[in-house]
């Protein structure tokens, strides 16, 4: 009994800690170089999913995203379709703070969200309250970014609650091409 309590213990805390943690710097030197100041320069489409910790989609979306600088602070407006109709707006104020840190604000996130970027990785930590249902989960991001050859860019991003791992955004970013209309 004791042997199994144990061994039910252990996986527990290996389910919600992990065997590993990436760091930043485990990519340093890799390429193409993410630098999201410039990546998130004009308009980006994003496709996405949330998958529970059973792996059972529940959420697709898509999300068009305009990113401009006001002088050292770059604001990225969020527009979100989530496939059952919904739509969310965020707009995220993001300043890079030096050495490839930044912070980042948005309504809906709790205090500042940092992050820290090496080669074609970005690692974003928050929290944010998130509807769930008729009410609202407080809920921590380990968000990372993985910019690929052909500009395509992976995010994946483990959301806790209470310290244990409740799910997994998938999401793929794109730069679109800049509209002849907006130029006119």
């Amino acid at each position: 009994m004791l042997r199994t309590t144990l061994t039910a213990l252990f996986l527990a805390l290996v389910t919600t800690t992990g065997c590993a943690s990436m760091e930043p710097s485990d990519f340093a030197g890799r390429t193409p170089e993410l630098r999201i100041e410039d990546y998130f320069a004009g308009h980006t489409r994003a496709w996405g999913l949330f998958e529970d910790r059973f792996g059972t989609v529940r959420r697709e979306f898509t999300v068009d995203i305009r990113g401009t600088r006001n002088g050292r602070e770059l604001v990225l407006e969020e527009d979100f379709v989530y496939a059952d109709g919904e739509t969310q707006r965020r707009v995220w104020r993001i300043v890079a703070t030096g050495d490839g840190t930044y912070e980042g604000r948005a309504d809906d996130v709790i205090g500042v969200a940092t992050g820290r970027a090496a080669g074609n990785a970005l690692n974003w930590r928050y929290e944010m309250d998130m509807a769930v249902g008729d009410g609202t989960w407080r809920v921590a991001f380990d968000d990372w970014m993985f910019l690929q050859p052909g500009g395509v860019l992976i995010n994946r991003a483990h959301l806790s609650r209470w310290g244990v791992w409740i799910g997994t955004v998938s999401l793929f970013f794109q730069p679109q091409p800049a509209r002849q209309d907006a130029a006119e």
